[in-house]
């Protein structure tokens, strides 16, 4: 038992309690914020945006700067997509599901590969590209990007960029000694799968009554 715990907690020996507390409190606030994703709730944001604030104050701390982008980038989004999901469309109606157009496609090709620029150039520029995770990094980075504009957007297909992102950041957050944030990452995979599901009954629901 001793073996499993170290194995799992282990790397958390040197590190301050008031950010292991912190680093709880943020995937606490990260769950919540994805689950009300999943039921199309608008406490998604300000729940998103308490978890993520934690993360940038960590993320810097710790020298991940490309995870501290994306946690920043939520941020911002945030205020974007707390605004759009608000806004009404006509005077009786706000911002439904739906799927992505044509256009939408290629401006999240756009910000897919502008994020793999971006992310590089920071990393070069602060001497990190220094090993295969900074490969991995600078992807996952540019997928949540895709997929976090989206779902202020409030299209299904951000729950398909997540699904991918999240998959990939288990063992990438497990790797890098952040246990609880692997977790998080677990968790937030099948809640995007449950997020997908319920937001495409929700799409077919409205489309068969329009």
């Amino acid at each position: 038992m001793n073996l499993i715990f170290d194995f799992l907690f282990g790397q958390y020996s040197d590190y301050q309690t008031l950010d292991v507390v912190l680093e709880i409190v943020a995937v606490i606030f990260g769950f919540l914020s994805v689950w009300f994703s999943r039921k199309n709730n608008i406490l998604v944001f300000p729940t998103g945006m308490i978890s993520t604030c934690i993360f940038v104050y960590l993320l810097l701390k710790w020298g991940l700067l490309g995870d501290m982008m994306i946690n920043a980038y939520y941020f911002i989004m945030s205020v974007y997509g707390w605004y759009i999901w608000t806004r009404k469309v006509d005077a009786s109606h706000v911002t439904q599901i739906s799927r992505t157009t044509k256009k939408e496609k290629k401006i999240s090709v756009a910000i897919f590969l502008a994020t793999l620029v971006f992310v590089f150039s920071i990393y070069k520029t602060f001497d990190k590209w220094n090993g295969w995770v900074a490969y991995v990094d600078t992807i996952t980075t540019a997928i949540f990007f895709v997929g976090m504009w989206l779902m202020a957007k409030r299209k299904i297909e951000n729950w398909i960029y997540w699904i991918i992102g999240d998959i990939i950041s288990i063992p990438l957050y497990f790797y890098k000694g952040f246990t609880f944030t692997s977790f998080q990452y677990l968790g937030f995979t099948f809640i995007a799968i449950l997020g997908y599901l319920a937001w495409k009954k929700s799409l077919d629901n409205n489309q068969v009554t329009v």
